[in-house]
């Protein structure tokens, strides 16, 4: 049973001095001991701390980060964004899609993410067909996650209609669309064959309330508990502006509220963004248990609109960060910018701290954490027994970090710059990145590097 020894490691209960961490052979953490037996310890570098948890991304487009800053001839939002986006994802095939996530998650992981939630609805080939196997891309996402050692929560998208009351899909989307008895086979396969795997956890993701008919919701919800009573189920709700509108014109409600008016919202529900939430909204959501998963670099790049995070936290509401589109592959990045946005929309500091003399870096991560855990629905998110082991260590002797301790420690990493302090990390109880460099980077990287040349020249 591997035995590290950390000087100093932030647990559930706060920092604690001279830590002895066991792990067992599933990548679990067997015991945590301040003030432990350390012998045949190995002494870690520095600090450690639990991995982060990344409750939502779209692992291909990062390979269009900085593409789609060119201003268009009749002005920019979202919308002329998805067209984009989806002229791109027309070129990408099995390869691409494993290329691309690899080099994600290489670079997740040297930033202190150690698990993903991949809401993937690229199911169809080029033109709008099936794969020999319906598993594919699917497949994909998962050799990219094994490769680079990440902790996968992959969230199969149901995609059925191009818009609110059964507008039909445009041709652009027909790489999303499967039929109910397709999508069932595909999450079905998928949770058998990754049923005894740690590291891997599947579960359901309707699009959004424009893409999802209220009959194909109810029967996700189902399939969800079918699969398993714990299962993650994962939607976009209120992103824009206009989809407040066009909701309230199919429904006559917000889409927050209708969606918790007619789905069962609990604790096993992520309701990315959020963004756009009325009073009652905002305390209904916080009630229900659900995580509000927030991507403040990509809201911030979309210009989709301010998440109300002191209403929504005042009122006990859950959160975790997630890179969403990957123009951001730091958690520490997303972490600020949700404080940041904050404190220029209310021209005032430190507005996620819960009270004097706290730490708002320390606020932020154990609500990143604690929310991101959640709805990844794995075993993570802190330094515990029982927990996967997914640690990560930052060096002390980094610029940003120099003769700090303490939640200091947290302040430096996420308010003090951009080069990273992060050091060591380790998923499932095996080291993934050393001294700052993945195990596997190289290889990620030419893969990468082959695959975007391939792309690029048929643009």
């Amino acid at each position: 049973m591997p035995r590290y020894l950390a000087e100093s490691a932030w647990l559930p209960e706060g920092w604690a001095r001279d830590v002895v961490i066991d792990v067992d052979g599933t990548g679990a953490i067997a015991a945590v001991v301040p003030g432990g037996d350390a012998a045949g310890a190995t002494r870690l570098a520095g600090p450690a701390l639990p991995g982060i948890p990344n409750l939502h991304s779209h692992a291909f487009q990062r390979a269009m980060a900085g593409l789609t800053e060119v201003a268009g001839p009749a002005g920019d939002d979202f919308w002329s964004w998805r067209d984009l986006m989806y002229r791109f994802l027309d070129r990408l095939g099995p390869a691409d899609v494993e290329a691309i996530a690899a080099q994600l998650h290489v670079e997740l992981l040297k930033h202190g993410y150690t698990a993903i939630a991949e809401f993937h609805y690229l199911h169809n080939d080029r033109g709008g067909g099936a794969y020999e196997s319906e598993t594919t891309l699917s497949d994909a996402i998962c050799a990219a996650a094994g490769a680079s050692g990440i902790g996968l929560t992959l969230l199969p998208v149901a995609y059925r209609q191009g818009g609110f009351g059964g507008k039909p899909t445009s041709p652009a989307q027909r790489r999303f669309v499967l039929s109910p008895d397709g999508y069932a086979r595909l999450v079905e396969t998928l949770g058998h064959r990754h049923r005894r795997d740690p590291q891997i956890r599947i579960g359901i993701a309707p699009h959004s309330l424009r893409a999802i008919a209220p009959d194909d919701l109810d029967g996700l919800v189902t399939l969800a508990a079918k699969l398993d009573a714990t299962a993650p189920i994962h939607i976009h709700v209120a992103e824009q502006t206009r989809e407040v509108e066009d909701c309230i014109a199919w429904s006559g409600q917000r889409p927050v509220a209708w969606l918790l008016d007619h789905a069962p919202v609990d604790a096993r529900w992520c309701l990315v963004h959020a963004t756009h939430m009325d009073g009652d909204e905002i305390a209904r959501l916080a009630r229900s248990g659900a995580v509000a998963g927030l991507c403040p670099t990509t809201e911030a790049n979309l210009g989709d609109g301010l998440f109300p995070l002191g209403p929504f936290r005042s009122a006990g509401g859950a959160i975790g960060i997630g890179s969403d589109s990957n123009v951001s592959t730091s958690p520490v990045e997303e972490l600020r910018w949700l404080e940041y946005a904050q404190r220029l929309a209310a021209r005032a500091r430190n507005l996620a701290a819960p009270g004097p003399g706290t730490s708002t870096g320390v606020a932020l991560l154990k609500a990143a954490l604690a929310g991101g855990a959640r709805a990844c629905a794995r075993p993570i998110g802190a330094i515990a027994p029982g927990l996967r082991a997914d640690i990560v260590v930052l060096d002390p002797d980094h610029p940003v970090l120099v003769a700090r301790s303490g939640d200091a420690l947290i302040d430096g990493w996420i308010f003090s710059g951009n080069d990273t302090p992060v050091r060591d990390v380790m998923v499932g109880g095996h080291w993934v990145v050393r001294e700052g460099h993945h195990v596997h980077e190289d290889q990620a990287r030419a893969d990468f590097t082959r695959r975007m040349r391939h792309l690029l020249a048929e643009a």
